[in-house]
């Protein structure tokens, strides 16, 4: 005998509730584990770094762990760390109460011990796939950021390197190290 799971739209997900660990990938409700202390201090501080560049050029909006519509029938809903929102693309009705309609333009995941290799790339491939033009994956545990961009591109920096130069966000300059 076969069981049938019911896929959830995004609507749906939306009012499971105890939902905050969780993300809806094709339909489907995934648990994570929530994150310990170093993942939450990387995350911050790397909003905060963002925020402080975002309040001297007013370019966007900066977010932590809000859900994102990535894709549809099946729908799929990720949630990254830490995001960026051009001003533009804020829909006509204002910042959305519930998930956003589409996706980040800057997708930040911190890394934990417990991803695995195929998690790590299903979210970037999600994420890139829906339309975000940047994906930083931040390992802690080795205090590497990597870059992967829609050419399919993968840009590794280590603790003594800076990010800069990123079209999107013009004058955002980070040294690796300040992560970490």
């Amino acid at each position: 005998m076969s069981t049938l799971t019911r896929l959830l739209t995004a609507e749906t997900f939306a009012l499971v509730p105890g939902s905050r660990h969780q993300e809806l990938v094709a339909g489907e409700v995934i648990d994570h584990v929530p994150p310990g202390g170093v993942h939450g201090v990387v995350a911050a501080m790397l909003a905060a770094l963002l925020i402080q560049w975002n309040r001297q050029t007013n370019q966007g909006f900066i977010g932590v762990e809000s859900g994102f519509v990535l894709a549809h029938d099946p729908d799929t809903v990720r949630s990254p760390d830490v995001y960026y929102v051009r001003a533009e693309r804020l829909p006509k009705n204002g910042l959305p109460e519930g998930f956003w309609p589409f996706a980040p333009d800057l997708a930040v995941e911190i890394v934990s011990p417990h991803d695995t290799a195929d998690e790590v790339q299903a979210k970037v491939g999600a994420y890139l796939h829906a339309g975000t033009l940047a994906v930083w994956m931040v390992y802690p545990t080795t205090r590497l950021l990597v870059v992967h961009t829609p050419d399919g591109l993968a840009r590794t920096y280590g603790l003594e390197a800076t990010l800069e130069s990123v079209a999107f966000l013009p004058g955002f300059v980070l040294p690796i190290k300040d992560l970490f």
